[in-house]
């Protein structure tokens, strides 16, 4: 009963976001006595909960605190299926390999995972993701459209466009993305989107979209400094996990129904404008060869285009993509 109740409070708590809400309507909505409520207050103060009490008002939530929970990620979460159905670990292998296991059980679209640490994270490429336990952020979130299957790299145009527009709008960092996944400020990586696809023969059974985030790690090991940073050491301050979480999954919905309504067109354009400037050069490694040159921009589909030394233009579907000084 007392799960119950401190469930119900919760969700109570969700429909009046950094809003009061009275001990009267709390006493009704739950069938308790004001005593009852003054012990759940302080046993969900105990799990980490910021919640202001003031006479004749009534008790506060605040929507994001420094807690990071399964309750913390759903409370005031505006999303209509992203993160509804929402499984929360304090360490896995990859929430990469947690969510193919739950599309396998029949995870519904929208199931994401999270977690708090994760000690084999996935990269592309088969790399492996630095992880940081109760620094950064580790999601996977699945989506079941019906596309060709050819299109589906198209959704990491989305999760990066998702990702990077967060990170300008909750820190005023300048991130910007590097074709076609990484999130980057300045010539340093904050992000990395990774894609992948259970498929059978042309049928999709799902897209799973994998994002890393370095948010409040403080220093990074020698070897990386150079190449990685990330929100913290940017902005000089601490951020809620939760929050960046939550505003992802919002505008991953977002752009994700636009992009099942419209194609990838407006995608593109929205993307374009948060790209790395197309200007610059760059050095490209495929697996036929190096590649030195500028790209000029991205297909209809989103392939890359890039322009050589010799004035020769490649079409680049996959790469991994430098810049030179």
């Amino acid at each position: 009963m007392a799960n119950q109740n401190r469930d119900k409070l919760l969700a109570l708590f969700s429909k009046h976001v950094d809003q009061f809400v009275s001990g009267e309507e709390i006493a009704q909505q739950l069938g308790i006595s004001r005593a009852a409520i003054w012990k759940h207050m302080e046993n969900l103060r105990k799990e980490g909960f910021q919640i202001e009490a003031v006479r004749n008002k009534g008790y506060r939530l605040e929507k994001f605190g420094t807690l990071f929970s399964k309750d913390s990620l759903l409370l005031g979460l505006e999303t209509e299926f992203i993160g509804r159905t929402l499984y929360f670990y304090e360490e896995v292998t990859s929430t990469q390999l947690i969510a193919h296991e739950k599309v396998n059980n029949g995870a519904p679209e929208g199931t994401a995972i999270v977690a708090d640490f994760q000690n084999a994270g996935k990269g592309r490429l088969k790399r492996d993701w630095l992880s940081s336990r109760g620094e950064g952020i580790f999601t996977s979130v699945i989506l079941k459209p019906d596309i060709p299957i050819m299109e589906v790299p198209q959704l990491t145009f989305i999760a990066s466009l998702a990702v990077s527009e967060t990170v300008q709008k909750l820190t005023g960092l300048a991130a910007r993305i590097k074709w076609p996944n990484d999130i980057y400020i300045g010539k340093r990586k904050i992000c990395g989107v990774l894609t992948e696809m259970q498929a059978e023969a042309e049928t999709i059974h799902a897209v799973i979209i994998g994002i890393g985030i370095n948010v409040n790690q403080a220093a990074f090991p020698e070897d990386l400094k150079q190449k990685a940073t990330s929100l913290r050491i940017e902005a000089g301050q601490v951020f809620s996990r939760t929050e960046i979480i939550q505003e992802i999954f919002k505008r991953l919905e977002k752009y994700y129904k636009l992009y099942l309504e419209q194609g990838f067109a407006p995608i593109k354009l929205l993307w374009e404008e948060q790209a790395i400037p197309f200007s610059k050069r760059i050095r490209v490694s495929t697996l036929k060869g190096v590649i030195t040159g500028k790209a000029e921009g991205i297909s209809d589909t989103g392939v890359l285009f890039v322009r050589d030394d010799e004035g020769v233009q490649h079409a680049i579907y996959s790469a991994d993509i430098e810049f030179e000084n």
